[in-house]
């Protein structure tokens, strides 16, 4: 059997804070046991620890943790790091849905004790019939791609061992931190198809703009100080997988091509903010990737 303690990342999340702890609890585990999960609530103004302190209540597993002030995820990070005690943990965004087996298969590979980071796999539930849900189903379906093609990067929900004490309270990457100081040691990553996690893309332009401008800087930021890139900053890599899934019918190719423009204009827009040190640590929130339901 394997243990781990679940950390819930959560800045105003009342709409799906309670979804997303009952899946939690629904999950299949015969191989795995989860000890904990504990909701890191930061600053938060809504329902959001009214919420789970009631679901602490009927379960002695759920804990929250809450910070009065919000100090950007990574220092939730640290904070969860320093609050809980298991050799194996799972961090997870407030704002998705794990599928039923989602933590049993995220957790299984980590028999293998060559492996110290592991990844799910992101499918968004925007519909692909309009701009927006197209442009969202493409970045992921890219994503998996280039994951299953020997690509390294992990997001989302991922689970790692406990090999390091905190990250970078700068960090507007986290998982990307977490993924480059577990592979610093030595260690491998693994991308867990299998363990799927349902979540919400921009369905607005400034929202996608907002997301990908925050995540370029943040990617830019630590190949610069920590020497280390992720997979999908490597634009040749992204063109091979984008021209091999690419439909040619005239309209998937010109809301491709709309996409690319965005995504061209997002990372202009984050290596401005990198040049002028803009921090992303505290970072505005895409409201429209909230809306789960």
């Amino acid at each position: 059997m394997l243990t781990c303690t679940i950390g819930i990342t959560a800045y105003n999340e009342e709409a799906n804070i309670g979804t997303l702890l009952k899946r939690l609890q629904q999950q299949h585990l015969a191989p795995v046991i989860i000890h904990e999960i504990v909701v890191v609530a930061s600053g938060c103004t809504d329902g959001t620890e009214a919420i789970v302190q009631v679901m602490a209540e009927d379960d002695p597993r759920i804990r929250l943790l809450s910070q009065p002030q919000r100090e950007g995820k990574a220092s939730a990070i640290n904070l969860f790091l320093r609050e809980t005690t298991d050799d194996l943990l799972i961090l997870s965004s407030a704002d998705l849905l794990p599928a039923i087996d989602a933590v049993e298969n995220l957790i299984a590979p980590f028999s293998d004790e060559r492996i110290g980071i592991a990844g799910s796999h992101p499918v968004p539930v925007d519909k692909p019939d309009n701009f927006m849900g197209y442009g969202v189903n493409l970045l992921w379906n890219l994503h998996h791609d280039i994951y299953m093609n020997g690509g390294v990067n992990v997001g989302e929900m991922i689970a790692f061992r406990r090999l390091f004490e905190m990250i970078d309270v700068e960090t507007a990457v986290d998982e990307a931190s977490i993924e480059q100081l577990i592979r610093a040691q030595g260690y491998q990553v693994q991308y867990v198809a299998a363990a799927i996690v349902y979540n919400k893309g921009a369905d607005s332009i400034p929202d996608f703009i907002r997301q990908r401008r925050r995540i370029h800087a943040g990617h830019l930021e630590m190949t610069q100080t920590l020497g280390y890139s992720v997979s999908t900053m490597d634009g040749g890599t992204i063109l091979k997988a984008l021209l091999l899934r690419q439909s040619w019918r005239p309209v998937p190719l010109v809301w491709t091509v709309g996409i690319v423009a965005l995504e061209i204009y997002g990372r202009f827009l984050g290596w401005l903010d990198h040049k002028q040190n803009r921090s992303h640590t505290v970072w505005e929130i895409a409201e429209s990737t909230k809306q789960l339901g």
